[in-house]
Parts: C-alpha cells; sequence; structure tokens
C-alpha cells in the first residue's frame, strides 16, 4: 500500500493529519534532522572562534551559509541524508557526512571539515536537538492551551451572573453560576500552563560520558566546560550564536532527561484538568444546561435523527487519555539508564511527538466543542427553582448565629430525603425566634440568588 491519510498507521498522520500541520515540522523526523544541522554547524561556527591555530575564525559569508543549512534545511535534504544513512546505518553520522558533502565549492570549509562533530559523541547533538525539539514543540501546545483558556475566560464573563444548580456527590447542593464554574477550571489551567512553561529545557556537550575526556586529548589547556555552556546558553541571534537552551553540567553519555520528564508531568497534569472539563461539560449537555449550535449536513446518529452529540468533548477526553498514556511511559522511562548509556531512551525519545501529538488534537477539541456551546438559561432556571431544599444551609447558618439551639438538626428534620417547597420553608421562617430584618431577608432569598460572590469571583479571572 502506499502511505496516505487512508492507509497511515497513526491516525496523527491519517485521519488527523492537517490538524497537526503546525507540530509536525517539529517533532517529525525532518524536524530532528533539522535541529542536528543547526547544532552541528552552531558547534562548528564556535570552534572557529575559540581561539584554536589550527581553526581560524570563518568568514562573515561562510557563517551565513552554515546557518543557512539549518534554516534552510528542505524535505529533499532530509531524504538525502536517509540516502546517506542507508550506508552508515547511523543516523548522526549520516547528518555530519551530509554538512560535509555541502563544503564542496566552499575551500574556506572544507579545509576545516574535521572540525564538523569534532569531540562530539552522537548524544552531544541528539540530546541538544532533543531540546530544541521541545522548546519549539512547547510553544506550540502552550498556543492551543492558550486558545483554550481564553475561550473559557470569556464564557467565564458572558455566564458570570447566570445562577446554577451545584450538584456534590450529584445530589443537589448549594447555588453557583455558570461563569463561576468555567472560572474554576481557567485558574488551574492557567497555573498548570506556568508549570510547563517554566520547566528549564537542558542540553549538555561533554562527550561520551560526560567528562570531555576527547575534547582535553585535543587541547588540554582549554576550558572546554565553559566553551560548551556558551555554546548551549548563547542565544541563537548573537554574535557568537548558539542554541538558547540551559546548560547541564553533570551527565553520563546522555543527558539525564530529567527535564523531560518534568515537562511531560507537566503537560499530563494540565491534560488530567481538560479531562475534568470535558467530562463537566458533557454532563451540562446531557442536563441541558448547554445546547450546542448544528452545521448543515452533520449526523448525530445513523438512525436517531435528532440527535446532537458532545462529540467533541468526547474526542478530546479519549485524545487526552491517549497523551497522557504515552506521556507518562516518557517521564518515568526516560529517566533511566543502565551505567554510562543504553538505547532504550532512543526509541522511545522518538515518541516525543505522538505524546505532544494527541494533547494539541484534544486541545483544538475542546476548542472547538467550547465555541459550539449555547446557554440554555430556561433549563438551568427551572432547575433551581426545583431545589427550594438548598435553602436549608442560609437559613440553619442564620439560626446558629441567633443562637437557635439545633438549627442544623431542625432543617434536616424537614428537608433530608425530602420534597421541600417555598411554602414550607417560609412557614418554617416565619416561626424562628429570630429578628424580624433577618426573617424579612431569608423570606426574600431564592435559590437563584444563592450564589454568594460567585459572579465577581467570575469576573476575575
Amino acid at each position: 500500500m502506499q502511505l496516505s491519510p487512508l492507509t497511515a498507521l497513526s491516525p496523527l498522520d491519517g485521519r488527523y493529519a492537517p490538524k497537526l500541520a503546525a507540530l509536525r515540522p517539529i517533532m517529525s523526523e525532518y524536524g530532528y534532522m533539522q535541529r542536528r544541522v543547526q547544532v552541528e554547524v552552531t558547534w562548528f561556527i564556535a570552534l572557529s572562534d575559540a581561539g584554536f591555530d589550527e581553526f581560524k575564525p570563518l568568514s562573515k559569508e561562510a557563517r551565513a551559509y552554515l546557518m543557512s543549512l539549518a534554516h534552510d534545511f528542505s524535505e529533499a535534504d532530509g531524504e538525502a541524508v536517509k540516502a546517506i544513512e542507508k550506508t552508515t546505518n547511523h543516523d548522526v553520522k549520516a547528518v555530519e557526512y551530509w554538512i560535509k558533502s555541502r563544503f564542496e565549492g566552499h575551500p574556506e570549509l572544507a579545509r576545516a571539515a574535521e572540525f564538523v562533530h569534532f569531540a562530539c559523541t552522537s548524544e552531544d547533538i541528539n540530546n541538544t536537538s532533543h531540546a530544541l525539539q521541545l522548546q519549539a514543540g512547547r510553544a506550540a501546545l502552550l498556543a492551543g492551551l492558550d486558545a483554550v483558556i481564553d475561550r473559557l475566560r470569556a464564557l467565564a464573563h458572558a455566564h458570570a451572573a447566570q445562577p446554577m444548580l451545584s450538584r456534590t456527590h450529584g445530589q443537589t447542593a448549594s447555588p453557583t453560576t455558570v461563569g463561576k464554574e468555567l472560572a474554576n477550571v481557567v485558574a488551574r489551567l492557567q497555573a498548570a500552563r506556568e508549570r510547563i512553561a517554566a520547566v528549564r529545557l537542558l542540553a549538555k556537550m561533554n562527550g561520551a560520558v560526560g567528562n570531555y575526556n576527547a575534547h582535553l586529548s585535543a587541547w588540554p589547556g582549554f576550558d572546554w566546560e565553559a566553551f560548551s555552556r556558551r555554546v548551549i546558553e548563547s542565544p541563537p541571534e548573537g554574535a557568537q550564536p548558539g542554541l538558547g537552551l540551559t546548560f547541564q553540567p553533570y551527565s553520563i553519555q546522555i543527558e539525564p532527561h530529567d527535564y523531560m520528564a518534568e515537562l511531560f508531568d507537566a503537560v499530563a497534569r494540565a491534560n488530567t484538568i481538560c479531562v475534568d472539563l470535558a467530562r463537566d461539560v458533557w454532563g451540562y449537555i446531557s442536563l441541558g444546561y448547554f445546547k450546542q449550535k448544528t452545521k448543515a449536513g452533520e449526523i448525530g446518529s445513523s438512525t436517531m435523527p435528532h440527535k446532537v452529540n458532545p462529540i467533541d468533548f468526547e474526542n478530546a477526553e479519549g485524545n487526552l487519555g491517549l497523551a497522557n498514556a504515552v506521556l507518562r511511559h516518557l517521564s518515568e522511562k526516560l529517566p533511566i539508564s543502565r551505567w554510562q548509556r543504553d538505547l532504550t531512551d532512543s526509541t522511545v525519545l522518538r515518541n516525543m511527538g505522538v505524546g505532544m501529538g494527541y494533547a494539541l488534537l484534544a486541545y483544538q477539541s475542546l476548542l472547538t466543542g467550547l465555541n459550539k456551546l449555547e446557554l440554555n438559561a430556561p433549563a438551568l432556571d427551572a432547575d433551581l427553582d426545583a431545589a427550594w431544599e438548598v435553602l436549608a444551609e442560609p437559613i440553619q447558618t442564620v439560626m446558629r448565629r441567633f443562637g437557635v439551639p439545633g438549627a442544623y438538626e431542625k432543617l434536616k428534620e424537614v428537608t433530608r430525603g425530602q420534597q421541600v417547597t417555598r411554602e414550607a420553608l417560609h412557614a418554617l421562617i416565619a416561626g424562628l425566634d429570630i429578628p424580624q430584618a433577618e426573617k424579612n431577608r431569608l423570606l426574600a432569598l431564592t435559590p437563584a440568588g444563592y450564589t454568594g460572590q460567585a459572579e465577581a469571583l467570575a469576573r476575575r479571572v
């Protein structure tokens, strides 16, 4: 079979491929190759500026050409690297040979060709490339999450004042507002987003077992650790271009991947909040609190024409589960390596884009679903008007304020497990031994009016 959206093994590259166009150039093998080239040429340029007699500073033209190899890296270039790999059976060495092949016709670069990949182990290139991938991939994820947060905030403000019956343990409880419930999720996702953004992306370039052995064999008196830090941490667009990452001073052959675990755990925590949101909105749609905008031509059921199913929230929940399954495996496995190196992380790391892809897909589904929601105020109001028992809480609280003995127990006796009416509560209030002004305040209270400061809290996020 020819590979196509129809025959793709993963739905990320099949059914959902158009939705992940932003992530594919970053987290694919092409994206990995492009960043390997970026790391190799950045290290090469930095070596030319290190002050070695054997490698003089490169000309401005040579530097620009080298950086263009990374910036303009094309799919055809990636295919050329893959062709070399068929012979080398080593992906990093194939990148090195491809770069050297591009020095033809550039005598200045050809003379210095042996400084490509100088003193590097493959993992010096790989770990920095992964960090660069995650840098760009994280930005794409945060953009998707930000869109969900922004939409939730807009809905929270729009419905800040709309009363809604709460359901603790699935039973009627003190009223809230639709906006406040959405604001709760905004606050949680904002905190989760900050944790994702705060993770430092680490990288090392210290040789085969992390001790600069090969480096010092060539130039024993050179401060290779300071040099490596400068290459890793300098901004890409500076006078001495670097990678814009955070230096990892201690490693075995591989960077320990603890920061990756921290990042993937942070994304998984945000995803868990999104699962909670998807399930709650699904339930509110089931209760009739929300309607969904329909689209001409769409079908909800093959046999029941009336149905408008909450498919976007169901799709999001399923994809969030897949994302977290992959991300949590990554975070548990990657920090573990036998002795100084084993290859179990290599194949796992190639699936970073899978976990991130399912997460981004889920954020898009959530956003689509949120954009379809239409508030059904009559349904909300009807539920509140049928739940006068929720006013047992304020009545007994006021009774306790004025020292009425057994306040809680008295309200429990007339409300627990019973159908409570407005008239029954008003009769109870009328007989209370409390100031008349307080009686009047309680008599004026309705379930819809008993929302505390929910509206103000909803507008504050």
